[in-house]
């Protein structure tokens, strides 16, 4: 184990380099502090002497170079996907959710009260049947032509 003086040597000296590859390779700050972290970690416990300072450097920018490729591979790195995305994702969600809810909501009485118990609140037509008072054949035609309206109000094939 290294002296506290060594490694604080050590950062002082590659920290600027160490920390560059880092956001080289992950392209984010916060994984690049932690594989940062990570790299004088294994510096810290390294037991063997390195045989001059450029063999200390090169040790330390493979360490980078491996430990930023491992975080990249790893299983839970792999089925992540960064805060911004789902931010973009869920904004064009909520444009898309909000424009098909209007218009719902600009439905006649009759249809929108079966397609916004169907689709919203995921009544089956049995059960949308028994609340509005009406046959599930009934149902199942309501569902259909308000399904027909709103395909013309939106513009698409997009909820067949």
């Amino acid at each position: 184990m290294r002296s506290q003086q060594e490694t604080n040597r050590a950062i002082e000296k590659y920290a600027d380099t160490v920390y560059r590859i880092c956001l080289l390779h992950l392209k984010n700050h916060a994984d690049s502090e932690d594989i940062f972290q990570n790299v004088f970690l294994k510096y810290v416990t390294y037991p063997k002497e390195f045989e001059s300072e450029e063999h200390e450097k090169a040790w330390l920018i493979r360490v980078t170079v491996n430990a930023c490729k491992d975080l990249k591979k790893s299983f839970f790195r792999s089925r992540v996907v960064p805060l911004e995305e789902i931010k973009d994702f869920e904004d064009a969600q909520q444009e898309t959710y909000s424009e098909v809810l209007e218009a719902v909501l600009t439905l006649p009485e009759k249809y929108k009260n079966a397609i916004y118990l169907f689709y919203y609140e995921q009544y089956t037509a049995a059960e949308i049947g028994k609340i509005l008072g009406k046959n599930v054949n009934t149902v199942y035609t309501l569902l259909s032509r308000g399904k027909n309206i709103l395909k013309e109000k939106l513009g698409g094939d997009e909820f067949e």
